[in-house]
């Protein structure tokens, strides 16, 4: 069997089962090792027998509903390849338009020069406090997670990386409400789907994903709620927050944000590239300790 002819079939196979068709050439670029322009270069080549049965195996996984992602153990996040699994999260677009609110607008209310002190809360695979770190190495990043098994993946990327992240165990921001620790910038893509809305989500994510990283209590708000509690205690005399939020959650964590920091908040929202209110971000300034 050729290259062609192993996309053509898995195309084929895959459309009739209900899932995209292109996932054959990220698969079969996966057993092969080969980017999707050398792939497509090469559809002359024939397939040893052990190949064409890895390449048949993981287009009846993803058949089955196994994301590619998971199949392959990786996914590319802002021009960087991550590994993922099941216990994490798989990084979204979206994020990436997270991470870049983060690092231009920290360039206009920080000093060039300033150190900042950097919490990526709910880490998961460490894509946004790795991401961070790459892009602008002056930063301190710590990402937190409150499941280990996160956490491993979280490490093992900062270091197939070289990216000098420090991961915590904890819940949200409970590791630093003794006050001994306070940061510029905290970011968080917490899980924001309310309960009853798991259900109308694809298979592939409902029975695959993570659900303590996708569902944010019965509204969705939970942890919106926890971390806005938390905040005051573990930031900076001047900071910077930024959250991930559902396309119709942006004004309702707005207007918490104002009622927790009153004036002192410059609260913005920001769309992705699909037109939906995406990433809400405060600048607080004067913050009295607590």
């Amino acid at each position: 069997m050729k290259v062609s002819e192993a996309l053509s079939w898995a195309s084929s196979f895959l459309t009739k089962e209900g899932k995209e068709a292109r996932a054959g050439e990220l698969l079969l670029g996966d057993v092969l090792d080969m980017k999707r322009s050398e792939l497509l270069s090469k559809l002359d080549r024939l397939l040893t027998e052990s190949e064409i049965n890895a390449f048949k195996q993981m287009i009846e996984q993803h058949a089955n509903g196994v994301p590619v992602q998971y199949i392959i153990g990786a996914e590319e996040f802002y021009g960087r390849k991550f590994t993922v699994n099941p216990e994490v999260l798989i990084p979204r677009p979206e994020t990436e338009e997270l991470v870049l609110a983060v690092l231009e607008r920290i360039k206009d209310y920080f000093a060039a020069d300033q150190t900042l002190n950097v919490v990526d809360i709910g880490t998961g695979s460490g894509a946004i406090a790795v991401t961070l770190k790459l892009e602008n190495p002056k930063l301190q990043v710590t990402g937190v997670d409150i499941a280990l098994s996160s956490l491993q993946v979280a490490t093992e990327n900062s270091r197939s990386l070289q990216a000098d992240v420090r991961f915590i165990h904890g819940d949200l921001l409970q590791p630093f409400q003794s006050g001994t620790e306070h940061f510029d910038v905290i970011v968080s893509n917490p899980p924001y789907i309310p309960e009853a809305d798991i259900e109308a989500l694809s298979s592939i994510v409902r029975e695959h994903e993570p659900v303590r990283a996708l569902v944010g209590g019965e509204d969705g708000y939970l942890f919106y709620n926890r971390l806005i509690e938390e905040i005051p205690s573990v930031i900076a005399e001047k900071a910077f927050i930024a959250f991930e939020v559902g396309y119709d959650q942006a004004q309702t964590v707005g207007d918490r944000l104002r009622e927790t920091f009153g004036p002192r908040a410059k609260v913005e929202i920001i769309k992705d590239i699909n037109g939906k209110d995406r990433i809400v971000t405060a600048f607080i300034s004067h913050v009295k300790k607590v």
